[in-house]
């Protein structure tokens, strides 16, 4: 991997971005960031995943240099759909897959940071797009996603007037879960993910499946899925061990069974 560096720590990843001085996501980055993610997925000792930015930036958004590259309308569009799937492939993914954004999480950036299932920010990261600022539109599903935890009329604001939020602002608006100090940031993030891959792979997939399942269909169809899913992660080797530490008054030890 040139621009990316994996660590991995008993059940859990930690994927760093570097590309300085921006963590610019050139379609080579997000090429890169796609085959390590698959990587990750074969992986049965990963449970969890962390994704932060090396030195100054989470990420400051799209290679705006490679722009100039593209010679049609089309292969503009195509360039916007491989990033799409690979988000998507993150915001599907069967593990739980963390942000930790630090200093700017800007177009691509904050695009990327969406797609993850929980972000965590420092309280004063930018977080925005400004695509228009440029004439453009995000092209990473940001449109899309955006107003799934704002709102439209907020995620319209956004867009509008290409103002980031802070740390804090995202927190309140619902973009993200929590902000901490700048320098607690990576520690905190860390310690959740170490949390996270303490859980029953089985169940964590579940969860995100059923998460991913209820947006946009029926309450009804929604828990009946729950319902099945719930009969197949009892019937799990994790499940019953679960309930069994549970009784004992004991941590249980889930090996992915």
């Amino acid at each position: 991997m040139e621009f990316l560096t994996v660590s991995k720590e008993n059940n859990a990843a930690f994927i760093k971005i570097e590309r300085p001085p921006a963590n610019a996501l050139s379609t080579a980055v997000i090429q890169e960031l796609g085959q390590q993610m698959e990587e990750l997925e074969n992986d049965n000792s990963i449970r969890a995943i962390l994704l932060y930015g090396e030195g100054r930036f989470f990420s400051a958004g799209a290679d705006i240099k490679e722009f100039t590259e593209v010679q049609s309308g089309e292969a503009f569009s195509e360039l916007a759909a491989d990033g799409q799937r690979i988000f998507e492939k993150i915001e599907t993914f069967p593990k739980p897959v963390v942000a930790a954004i630090h200093g700017a999480a800007l177009g691509g950036g904050l695009e990327l940071a969406m797609a993850c299932h929980i972000r965590l920010v420092s309280e004063n990261a930018k977080l925005g797009l400004p695509e228009l600022q440029l004439g453009l539109i995000p092209g990473f599903a940001g449109t899309q996603r955006l107003p799934r935890y704002v709102g439209v009329a907020k995620a319209a604001e956004m867009l509008f007037t290409s103002k980031p939020l802070t740390g804090k602002e995202a927190v309140q608006w619902g973009l993200a879960n929590q902000s901490y100090p700048e320098e607690e940031l990576l520690n905190e993030a860390k310690e959740l993910v170490r949390l996270i891959a303490k859980k029953s792979p089985a169940s964590l997939k579940a969860a995100i499946e059923l998460l991913q399942f209820g947006k946009g269909r029926s309450f009804y169809n929604g828990v009946n899925l729950e319902a099945a899913k719930f009969g197949e992660v009892f019937t799990t080797r994790d499940g019953q061990e679960g309930i069994r530490a549970f009784i004992e008054k004991r941590e249980p030890k889930f090996t992915g069974e």
